[in-house]
């Protein structure tokens, strides 16, 4: 009798724990939204994530009048990187610019989607005020969260935890927060630019720290999916999947991906990740030099019916409109052929007029 109440027991403790959305569920949610597109967002004003967050760099005006200008596209969500030491530094003033920024977003019928841990670029992230744009690089201050420094020390460890329960339950049932993304392309070493910076065991250190991320946001009673966009590798078979992926795909309720391929190559990444039978979000693409386009993945997504959200808006401090190759080759006395990302100018002005048309075309927001 004994061993049936301690089996009875850790069955019910097993069951109350938040598990991983079933596939009915995920589609039910999915079926309730329009098509999803937008864009990656930071405003113009700020390199990164730290100087668009903190309190005496957030701009509300400036944000207003560029979520307008994506408005006007019919852009629906956004994509917003957030950062652990902006918890550490202040969590009430932190909640509070979330809020603020949650309400400029749905005056625009925008409902984003927020970003809790990022492994790309710079492993050192400091507050304070940020460092001026490196000139001719592209996105030549965006900041790693977690920094390798907390990355390496599983001491800072409950400080994370504390991070990703403490923004996600403060906005765990708000209708606004289309979905929480765990990680950006976690296994990315950033081989073109800070690759010897790097903890020589960062991906292992990510491995093991990115399934406990996924618990703690549960934890917090997130009402909204979660989800981690895959972005480098096979995804069409469970047996092909590198050991990141697995984990990715294994613990999202919604499947996120990257794509910054040509049409076919696009469709052949949608047409992978098919076999899993969820929602699918494409959460970035649109690389012109690379030869993705407005013109040639939204056709895909909306066939598909999978979410698109391309990287850039506005072009600012971020410098993403300058393309990857940067890094090796500043474009300090020359212009790229095309701009790499970015849809306006910094004063609002389309890039490409025809591509504003275009996109308000397929987002309904103009009639044919």
């Amino acid at each position: 009798m004994k061993h049936v109440l301690l089996i009875t027991l850790f069955l019910n403790i097993a069951f109350a724990q938040p598990q991983r959305w079933p596939a009915k569920a995920a589609a039910d949610w999915y079926a309730k939204q329009p098509w999803l597109v937008g864009s990656n967002y930071i405003p113009a004003t700020a390199i990164n994530e730290l100087e668009m967050w903190q309190a005496d760099s957030f701009d509300p005006r400036r944000i207003d009048t560029e979520l307008g200008w994506a408005e006007g596209l019919g852009m629906n969500t956004m994509r917003v990187f957030l950062h652990d030491l902006l918890w550490q530094q202040d969590p009430a003033g932190f909640k509070k610019r979330i809020d603020e920024f949650l309400t400029i977003a749905e005056k625009h019928k925008i409902r984003p989607m927020f970003v809790l841990f990022d492994s790309c670029w710079d492993p050192y992230p400091k507050l304070g005020q940020q460092r001026a744009p490196k000139p001719g690089v592209h996105n030549s201050g965006w900041m790693q969260s977690p920094g390798a420094a907390a990355l390496k020390d599983p001491a800072q460890y409950p400080r994370l935890e504390a991070y990703v329960k403490g923004v996600v339950g403060a906005f765990a049932k708000d209708p606004r927060v289309l979905a929480w993304d765990i990680w950006n392309e976690p296994d990315n070493t950033n081989g073109g630019s800070y690759g010897k910076l790097e903890p020589p065991n960062k991906v292992e250190r990510v491995l093991a720290l990115l399934p406990k991320a996924f618990g703690w946001a549960r934890a917090a009673g997130a009402s909204q999916p979660l989800t981690s966009g895959v972005w480098t590798g096979d995804w069409s078979a469970p047996g092909r999947l590198e050991p990141m992926a697995r984990i990715q795909l294994d613990q999202s309720d919604v499947i996120s991906f990257h794509s910054y391929d040509p049409p076919d190559q696009f469709q052949k990444r949608v047409a992978s990740l098919e076999w899993l039978h969820r929602p699918l979000l494409c959460t970035e693409y649109m690389a012109r030099g690379n030869g993705s386009t407005f013109q040639g993945t939204l056709p895909i997504a909306k066939k598909y019916h999978a979410a698109a959200i391309n990287w850039g808006l506005v072009q600012g401090k971020a410098q993403t409109d300058l393309p990857w190759d940067s890094w090796q080759r500043p474009y300090t006395d020359r212009q790229p052929a095309v701009w790499f990302h970015e849809v306006f100018h910094t004063d609002g002005r389309p890039y490409r007029t025809e591509e504003v048309e275009f996109i308000r075309e397929i987002t309904g927001k103009t009639a044919r």
